[in-house]
């Protein structure tokens, strides 16, 4: 009896142990699930080294750091930081890493713009036995696209077709898109036409693709084609047209879609931007806003540059407000760039260089606008110190644009050593090649100040054929200090340049008449008359209350033409009644 109470007592110890260890056991799991649910969590909000750094502390503890997904996502966060180095520490601690941390770290490699690691990461996968995935291809190959390596793309095309992947929608359109961006078109074709499947992403891909290689005809009868236009197609489309010029058949496509997003109403504004429709680019920008739809970075940096061209300040004004009420869109360089280029071209230098300063990183762009801004609106003095600060902090290296500003703000000033030695100096410690706007910035220079004789030598000493600009440039100084044995060689070569150009004849015809040559006056009006040469109508643009008005010489088409002329004629008769003698030349 003893025994038998003794047995069913250490039965009942051992339910007990069994109990208190599968409890033990099921908090043990319940801890390292909510442990493993924290860490991903905090992994996919991570947007700093310190906060990776910090989780990844706690995998080590854990013991996760085997664990297959807390791999991946602890990889991924690298890759989204660009710490690539980084992942490959922690990659060369896992025990026996899977297929998905090697996608992971060839993604992450090809995100960081580093294809040529990327495809050797694909190397060594293959090395260590794991078989890849359509996932790993897809990477790899965009990696090939990034390097513009064609041989090494072929060559992981035929590991596709021997790994059973060539009938892979997502592997195919990576092939299409990376034959497209190398160029070859036709081979991109090939693969497109013989998918058994395609979806609205091959589609786009192959449209893209034949726009890119200026093949629109060919781009719009595949989009004709499609069954279901996605989104991402529309704007691929308009983008399209918006390369190749036709900004007609952009605005149609763009007006016919039913759905349009951020990137639909941006496309068409860079459209009309970048085929210098600027208004129409402002115009867009506004419907968009009606329409409730946010703009971004992009599409800001776009309509401010269409309102420098314009020279609409007060658009650009209400636009600068815009972006300071919304802390979402942020003052990047791009946008800085913009602005201060936009100000300096309408005149608003003090607003310009508030945005200059401002600015905690300044691109080329933005020392390159300012420069230019303040040369345009004639301070030369101011232009050239900025120039010697941007050299002075050596962050940013002066290009050949740069020089062109700061020559041209010399030859307005009127200080001829100063870019003659900034001249020198883009060629001897910059190491910038002169190209003809550079010489033509020296040749009205050297003109302007009087100095024509070296103006002509210069253009003698240019390895490069002078233009339009540089033998203007000349004629424009011989004009103001009287040369017209320089000034008819000028002419002569401005004359075989741009034949119909009305102003050279009439430049010349006014030397002459200067020095009472009224012979050869009537030799160049009879040489205009001869070649049909007229003198081109001039026109001016302004803006107001945010409408651009042009008006042409002698216009009579604006609405308010009567009482434009009226007032005219009232300024003309008190600036006769003050004494003004206008010097009318020949016209």
């Amino acid at each position: 009896m003893y025994k038998v109470k003794e047995f069913f007592f250490l039965i009942g110890l051992l339910w007990m142990s069994l109990a208190n260890f599968l409890s033990a056991s099921q908090r043990c799991i319940q801890d390292s699930m909510i442990i493993h649910h924290r860490v991903v969590s905090h992994l996919q909000r991570c947007s700093r080294l310190s906060e990776l750094k910090a989780v990844h502390a706690t995998v080590v503890k854990g013991d996760l750091c085997n664990d297959g997904r807390v791999a991946t996502q602890l990889l991924g966060a690298c890759s989204s930081v660009g710490m690539m180095d980084y992942a490959v520490l922690i990659f060369a601690h896992i025990r026996k890493p899977e297929v998905y941390a090697w996608n992971v770290m060839i993604r992450g490699f090809d995100r960081c713009a580093l294809p040529g690691d990327a495809v050797r990461f694909y190397g060594d996968m293959l090395k260590s036995g794991v078989r890849p995935t359509s996932f790993t291809f897809s990477s790899v190959i965009k990696a090939c696209s990034r390097s513009s390596s064609l041989r090494l793309g072929e060559e992981i095309h035929g590991h596709v077709f021997k790994g059973g992947f060539g009938s892979e929608v997502f592997v195919q359109t990576s092939l299409v898109d990376f034959y497209s961006n190398l160029g070859e078109i036709n081979r991109a074709r090939k693969v497109f036409d013989e998918m058994t499947l395609r979806d609205a992403v091959a589609w786009t891909a192959m449209i893209a693709g034949h726009a890119k290689a200026g093949d629109v005809e060919s781009a719009r009868k595949l989009f004709e084609l499609m069954s279901e236009k996605s989104t991402v197609s529309w704007n691929t489309m308009i983008a399209a047209y918006a390369r190749s010029g036709d900004v007609d058949a952009a605005a149609s496509l763009f007006d016919s879609m039913t759905n349009k997003d951020l990137v639909s109403w941006t496309s068409m504004i860079y459209c009309y931007a970048q085929n210098r429709c600027f208004k129409k680019a402002v115009m867009e920008f506004e419907r968009m806003q009606m329409a409730g739809v946010d703009p971004d970075e992009v599409t800001l940096s776009t309509v401010i540059s269409a309102c420098a061209h314009l020279g609409a300040l007060e658009i650009g004004k209400k636009i600068h407000f815009f972006i300071s009420q919304h802390e979402q869109i942020f003052l990047d360089v791009y946008i800085g760039s913009a602005l201060i280029d936009m100000y300096a071209k309408c005149g608003s230098i003090e607003r310009a260089l508030l945005v200059f300063f401002k600015l905690h990183e300044k691109n080329l762009f933005c020392w390159n606008s300012l420069v230019e801004g303040l040369a345009m609106h004639g301070y030369a003095v101011e232009a050239i110190a900025l120039f010697r600060r941007m050299e002075m902090e050596k962050k940013v290296i002066p290009n050949g644009v740069t020089f062109v500003s700061v020559l041209s703000a010399c030859a307005h000033a009127g200080l001829v050593d100063v870019g003659r030695e900034v001249f020198s100096r883009m060629t001897r410690i910059y190491a910038i090649k002169p190209e003809i706007e550079h010489h033509g910035c020296m040749v009205d220079l050297l003109s302007r100040a009087g100095y024509l004789e070296d103006a002509m030598a210069l253009i003698n000493d240019m390895n490069m054929k002078p233009n339009a600009v540089i033998w203007g440039a000349l004629l424009g100084g011989c004009r103001t200090h009287g040369n017209v044995e320089l000034g008819e060689v000028a002419v002569k070569n401005l004359i075989i340049l741009e034949p119909l150009n009305s102003g050279y004849h009439v430049l010349l015809a006014n030397m002459y008449a200067k020095t009472n040559r009224w012979t050869d006056v009537a030799k160049v009006r009879g040489m205009m008359k001869g070649k049909g040469v007229q003198k081109s109508p001039g026109y001016s643009s302004i803006m107001v209350n945010g409408v651009a008005h042009e008006f042409l010489s002698f216009d009579d088409v604006h609405p308010k033409c009567e009482e434009i002329y009226e007032l005219l004629e009232e300024l003309g008769l008190q600036l006769r009644l003050a004494g003004y003698v206008p010097d009318l030349g020949l016209t």
